[in-house]
């Protein structure tokens, strides 16, 4: 049980952002600016999935800065116009992938005041501040956008204003507006129907200090055992995982024994080694989750050291180094399974060759035929070495930090329904990364996890709760009542 399923790498690949010259199609006439003196801004348009109907309508887009001022991206929203499958069908956002970060990627749905044959509701595309500028010149890049009917059933697409079967390229495309600040200043919209304003855009993450409950039930652990069959272990609400079964390469197998425990009291780490020699057979894993599945809204905290190069031996397995809160898929598409992932991968994998974090908050999926439902952050880098996660889920938004700076948010309908557990796991995508038979053996390192309830935390307090803990010399506590 872990983040195992992830987006084809189809799905992800960033495609070159060039831009075609010139407008796609007839009788279309572009609004005149209502920016600042020197804004221009183009909207390019393409789909990738280009059927009548779909089980999810792709626009994917990009913006292109052709003024001669940069202008800030907080603040422009795109707006792509469909016609609803009936009046009471709802639907649903997601952000595949995006050069810019799903993270710093808002998607809205509105309705129009004068419903047009093609054309009543409207998919509203905004940025954080995150996502920063855009020089002259400058374009976004590829961002990677769906929406789907809540319901899961097929839409159709064939009747949309904004879409384009035939449309596989990118292109300046005028039935997609482009707004600043509420005001048209690209495309055309439906005969009635100019923007004059925008929706709320979808939680950001708050960058306020909230207070800090000191009785707020919180689980805090620095992994001060002996080994992994040490009683304390099972206890304090862990159980570590042993036999077969995913995720992962099919026949490995987790090894307990391969969790061990270096150090003394508040200065003890936890090694979770990932072993292989290119087989299945020869591939040991390993995992630790809390017993008790009563986490949900709150803020989620631990130290993990990730490690890009093996102890020895050939490098460029495909390892998947995780922290991760997480609760069981019933059935497919499960409206009931949430969860929310750091995954380090630092050989790649899912058809990524390099470095990579992945943030990923989902909704549910369905494993045959291939259906997931999520949003995801993503950093193509380096994380050897120490760093400090936080995630945080309230009632409105998801949040991930990295070393105290926000890396991605998702809002609904990733948020959790039913209460989870905390995991964390080192296991093997695949074999193919490295086909070597000398064994070797890669570390992931945790130094202690926390955990408090319904409080959103910063950085800096969650450091300080930690310190608090340790200077008391409270290596084990966990007041979170259970489910």
């Amino acid at each position: 049980m872990s983040a195992r399923l992830r987006i084809p790498a189809s799905a992800r690949a960033a495609l070159a952002a060039a831009t075609a010259a010139g407008l796609i199609g007839t009788g279309l006439v572009l609004a005149e600016p209502a920016a600042a003196a020197g804004d221009a801004l183009t909207a390019q348009y393409r789909t990738s999935a280009s059927g009548a109907t779909a089980d999810q309508s792709e626009p994917w887009l990009q913006l292109t800065n052709t003024g001669t001022t940069t202008v800030a991206l907080s603040g422009t929203t795109l707006r792509y116009y469909f016609k609803s499958d009936g009046p009471s069908v709802s639907y649903r956002f997601a952000c595949s992938w995006a050069v810019k970060g799903c993270g710093n990627i808002t998607g809205t749905f509105g309705t129009l005041a004068n419903p047009t044959a093609t054309a009543d509701r409207y998919l509203e595309i905004g940025f954080t501040a995150g996502a920063g500028s855009l020089a002259p010149g400058q374009s976004t890049g590829d961002m990677q956008l769906r929406f789907y009917r809540s319901d899961w059933q097929t839409l159709t697409q064939s009747d949309d204003y904004s879409f384009s079967g035939s449309q596989t390229s990118y292109a300046n495309w005028t039935k997609v507006t482009v707004q600043k600040n509420g005001a048209l200043i690209w495309g055309t919209a439906p005969a009635g129907n100019n923007p004059t304003s925008s929706p709320s855009p979808s939680p950001s993450g708050s960058t306020s200090t909230p207070p800090v409950d000191p009785n707020a039930p919180a689980l805090f652990d620095d992994f001060a055992y002996g080994s992994s069959s040490d009683a304390a272990i099972q206890q304090h609400g862990w159980t570590v995982k042993s036999g077969q079964g995913g995720p992962g390469v099919p026949g490995a197998t987790w090894s307990p024994q391969d969790i061990t425990f270096v150090g003394t009291g508040s200065a003890t780490v936890m090694n979770m080694r990932l072993t292989t020699d290119g087989t299945a057979a020869g591939t040991r894993e390993t995992e630790i989750q809390t017993t008790a599945r009563k986490f949900k809204n709150g803020t989620y905290a631990a130290r993990v050291k990730f490690n890009d190069t093996p102890t020895g031996g050939p490098d460029g397995d495909h390892v998947n180094q995780t922290f991760f809160t997480f609760t069981p898929l019933n059935a497919p598409m499960d409206p009931n399974y949430s969860e929310q992932d750091f995954e380090y991968l630092p050989n790649g994998g899912w058809g990524e060759q390099g470095n990579i974090m992945y943030e990923t908050s989902w909704e549910t999926y369905n494993p045959d035929p291939w259906n997931a439902v999520n949003a995801h952050g993503e950093q193509r880098q380096s994380y050897d070495g120490w760093h400090d996660l936080l995630l945080t889920v309230d009632n409105s938004a998801i949040t991930y930090w990295i070393d105290g700076q926000v890396v991605a948010t998702h809002g609904e309908p990733y948020l959790p329904e039913t209460p989870q557990w905390i995991d964390f796991n080192h296991w093997l995508i695949d074999l193919n990364g490295q086909t070597s038979s000398t064994p070797r053996s890669y570390n992931e390192q945790v130094d202690w996890v926390y955990f408090v309830k319904d409080q959103v935390l910063t950085p800096a307090q969650v450091s300080s709760k930690v310190a608090g803990y340790r200077s008391a010399g409270t290596t084990f506590t966990d007041t979170v009542p259970g489910s």
